[in-house]
């Protein structure tokens, strides 16, 4: 099961480099050779990526969150699974590449770095554990695309406005898409959050004895959610749209990319395992 493992850790980064380089092909070629075919790529990299989670999983007994590698390669998986399912319900297939980049950083770097060997507390053994912060990384994945797509939003944007009608023009879905896709990232996100926050309120006082609600990993997740939950709620009340909605996309991720860092580095948290 051991080799297994290792070679499917190996293979990891060469699947999704195969299926970033054919989607960021595709969206520079002239003739789009792999229009359909892409699609059937990343759904054999996640097949391969779920089954290596799963294997990994049963033979060291503990869902594959008990060091940050083990959570990057989960990353990697959330990030381009959340794509996947946006791209089967949107049918937008031109946003990819920009996508599963992220994917391949974060494969890359867990199957260089992660080990097998190693201590794991007791609690990171827990199921409902593993629910909570798988449920939580997906969240933080929707919040990624959706600020990948704000990104893309304001390069075409500009490109419009200097009259630039070139690649990025005739490669890229509409300004209108760009912003749904970016909204429905965020919402999906904040869904996803909101389910590993209520699991957290429910399950992790009884299981760390240490557990307090002002914990700064709570306090941090907390600040995220009501800075997420304020947003949708304005969209709608304050009939946000266009460029409105993607600042406030790419400021709530840069606030939670500050957020994580800060509640990750600098602060003692009982979330710490190693």
């Amino acid at each position: 099961m051991i080799s297994t493992i290792n070679s499917l850790n190996a293979l990891l980064p060469f699947l999704y480099l195969i299926v970033f380089t054919i989607y960021t092909y595709d969206f520079f070629a002239e003739k789009n050779l792999f229009t359909n075919s892409k699609r059937i790529f990343l759904f054999v990299t996640l097949f391969v990526h779920a089954f290596y989670l799963m294997v990994r999983s049963v033979e060291f007994n503990h869902p594959p969150i008990t060091t940050k590698f083990e959570i990057f390669s989960l990353l990697a998986f959330s990030v381009s699974f959340s794509y996947f399912i946006l791209e089967l319900l949107t049918d937008i297939r031109g946003t990819g590449s920009f996508i599963i980049l992220f994917s391949l950083i974060f494969q890359v770097v867990s199957s260089f770095s992660i080990e097998h060997n190693y201590v794991v507390p007791e609690v990171l053994r827990n199921r409902m554990l593993g629910l909570h912060v798988v449920s939580a990384i997906l969240g933080y994945s929707g919040f990624t695309i959706s600020a990948v797509y704000g990104l893309l939003f304001l390069v075409l944007y500009k490109n419009l406005r200097n009259n630039k009608f070139g690649l990025i023009f005739n490669r890229l879905p509409s300004l209108e898409i760009l912003e749904k896709l970016s909204f429905y990232s965020l919402v999906i996100g904040f869904v996803l959050l909101t389910f590993a926050i209520i699991i957290g309120t429910i399950w992790l006082p009884s299981a760390f004895p240490n557990f307090k609600f002002y914990d700064p990993k709570l306090v941090g997740t907390a600040f995220i959610w009501i800075a997420y939950g304020t947003g949708i709620i304005s969209k709608y009340l304050a009939n946000w749209y266009g460029k409105k909605v993607i600042i406030f996309s790419l400021c709530g991720f840069i606030l939670t990319i500050i957020s994580l860092i800060i509640t990750s580095t600098y602060s003692n948290t009982f979330h710490s395992f190693y």
